[in-house]
């Protein structure tokens, strides 16, 4: 499959077009409601399924399938990404109008990661081709704990990159609007949006662990696995306000997710000296397993509406008042600048460095 350099730019500028569209329409914070983010649903998969329209008119039907099948298999992972976005942003009690610009930058950042996943898998697989056992035997080992864990829910409490993350940055126990980062009594503090940004693409380095070797069992084309990612994570904020309130109901869905891995895990196995299974008979099974456990998943939960997340206890984290917003300082203040805020920078300054200080611990 030999794609021109000019046609890598002009997916990687279009990329950059729609996310640009995305963000300059989501610009001003707002709770993002249910119709809105199922017309940004249904925009971002049109668009997803429109370029693999494109993809089978230019290099023919095998490249079509191929690419349908790698978007289907991100797709579906991405789901389970999803709901832990969901356990994330619940437990940090993140305000619903500051949750898109989050996951906005999210979303970015595993872009650019899974680019250089693609790359480092395409590279190794070019090298040494056996390694193709090792990503089998790793989809599979994946597959199985997925199947026995499927209840199982992460603890952002008990995440390490969130210690650790603490530890070594002061942060305040406060929202200040979208802000990442800000100065408080003269001294830069990350706020709490800061460690959700860096918790979400922690977690997403886990599902692109799982989910690169996955496509690369359908194809080895790097455009294909490229794309396929692409455009399957970048409507994953918009899948988030769709099905973040539906969580409960997709009770079935982590072993649908783990046989779809189990499956990939032996197609894959089995391309390096066995046989190639049909690259339309693995789209076939990837679209029955995820069907069936869709559908058994609603079913058990029938007669059950939307129901947001809910947080174990207390919020931890709160939001800033007119006065805080007001008080802060710029971000390149001078080393002079405390002492204009007198008694505000001091109020806050004590108030929050006894926050940072409990965030530290």
């Amino acid at each position: 499959m030999d794609v021109p350099l000019w046609g890598w730019a002009a997916v990687i500028g279009g990329i950059a077009v729609l996310l640009a569209v995305d963000l300059l329409a989501h610009r001003r914070p707002h709770a993002i409601g249910l119709r809105e983010a199922a017309v940004w649903t249904a925009a971002w998969v049109a668009c997803g399924v429109g370029f693999g329209v494109v993809v089978w008119i230019v290099f023919g039907a095998r490249a079509g399938q191929q690419y349908y099948a790698g978007y289907l298999i991100e797709k579906s992972l991405s789901v389970d990404n999803v709901f832990v976005w969901a356990v994330i942003l619940t437990y940090f009690a993140v305000p619903r109008a500051y949750q898109h610009r989050v996951l906005f930058l999210g979303v970015f950042g595993a872009l650019v990661l899974r680019g250089g996943f693609i790359a480092a898998g395409a590279a190794l697989i070019h090298a040494f081709e056996g390694v193709l056992y090792l990503f089998a035997a790793f989809l599979l080992y994946t597959g199985w704990r997925m199947l026995r864990q499927r209840d199982a829910r992460l603890n952002p409490d008990q995440s390490k990159v969130l210690r650790v993350f603490r530890r070594l940055v002061p942060m305040t126990e406060v929202f200040y609007g979208q802000r990442l980062v800000v100065r408080v009594g003269g001294a830069l503090r990350a706020t709490p949006l800061l460690a959700v940004l860096v918790l979400i693409e922690a977690t997403d380095v886990v599902f692109a662990v799982d989910s690169i070797p996955a496509i690369f069992a359908v194809t080895d084309e790097v455009f294909i696995v490229f794309t396929a990612n692409s455009f399957a994570v970048l409507g994953l904020r918009a899948m988030y306000f769709l099905l973040a309130d539906l969580m409960h109901r997709f009770v079935h869905l982590r072993a649908g997710l783990a046989l779809v891995l189990v499956w990939v895990g032996v197609k894959m196995a089995l391309k390096v000296d066995v046989v190639d299974v049909p690259t339309g008979l693995s789209l076939a099974v990837i679209t029955a397993v995820l069907t069936v456990s869709v559908v058994t998943s609603l079913r058990a939960t029938r007669g059950q509406g939307r129901r947001a997340p809910e947080s174990a206890g207390a919020p931890p984290f709160r939001t800033a008042t007119a006065a805080e917003l007001t008080a802060l300082q710029p971000l390149r203040a001078s080393r002079a600048a405390p002492s204009d805020h007198g008694e505000d920078g001091g109020k806050d300054g004590g108030e929050d460095g006894g926050e940072s200080g409990g965030g530290g611990r």
